[in-house]
């Protein structure tokens, strides 16, 4: 998925366990980006482009229904902020959301084996819900002053970071196909699903702090997004500003 992968895990005495492990999230990594690659003119949605945005989640292999659909929803929701289709028509591009979905998949897989693990795809994080206490993180500070704040993921929880520090402006307004100029360093969403919160990050950055906020509540109170505890964002402007959506304070310095 042209990113970097690591798997941590801790307390596990049987080495071949975790070799185990290793194998199937290489195996989860390399089959959803076999499927959801929009650059390979024979993956799954390179296939489905064309079609009608109502038959896509009909036509798509069954396990990549939740994305395709949790895209679609984003769409709807920011009014195209977010926008899998924003190369244009007879495009589909799940680019923004894919990661958060192969880290999910494989953080069930650590789950389902009893294994306290931390799965990062590309700065997307998520704690097996078989984590026996929090995993401790700190979100970069884009202006290059360490970190910015510090998160503790409890299991079952991830933590997404859409930024312009490592690749540049690769963000696109999918209103308008171009980059997004809008003061944003980066936004970091943490909720109980990575997919959500990799798609939330990215959705939120083009939106900017003012519109974003707004659109979280929104979508909250909407019951998109799964899980019990409501996500938190917190952005990070060009000046050094930070704006938050956090009402339970789990950004903290």
């Amino acid at each position: 998925m042209g990113t970097v992968a690591a798997l941590q895990t801790r307390g596990v005495g049987d080495v071949s366990k975790v070799k185990a492990l290793v194998e199937e999230t290489k195996s989860i990594f390399g089959e959803v980006e076999r499927r959801l690659n929009a650059h390979c003119p024979t993956s799954d949605v390179s296939r489905l482009a064309a079609l009608p945005q109502a038959d896509v989640p009909l036509r798509c292999a069954a396990a990549d229904r939740p994305c395709y659909e949790a895209a679609f929803r984003l769409m709807k929701a920011s009014g195209g902020a977010f926008n899998p289709r924003w190369r244009g028509p007879g495009t589909l591009d799940l680019g923004a959301i894919a990661k958060g979905f192969a880290a999910d998949l494989a953080a069930d897989a650590a789950g389902a084996v009893g294994v306290d693990a931390l799965v990062d795809l590309g700065g997307n994080l998520k704690a097996a819900r078989s984590s026996s206490r929090p995993w401790r993180t700190g979100v970069k500070d884009p202006n290059g002053n360490g970190f910015a704040a510090v998160v503790e993921l409890r299991g079952g929880e991830a933590l997404a970071t859409s930024a312009t520090y490592f690749r540049g402006s690769h963000i696109f307004d999918g209103r308008t196909g171009r980059a997004v100029t809008n003061g944003v360093a980066s936004v970091t969403v943490l909720c109980e699903s990575a997919m959500w919160a990799d798609g939330l990050s990215t959705t939120l950055f083009v939106l900017g702090p003012e519109d974003g906020r707004a659109f979280l509540v929104n979508i909250i109170r909407s019951g998109h997004v799964p899980g019990g505890a409501p996500p938190a964002a917190l952005w990070i402007l060009d000046d050094g500003r930070q704006v938050k959506h956090d009402p339970d304070r789990r950004f903290r310095h």
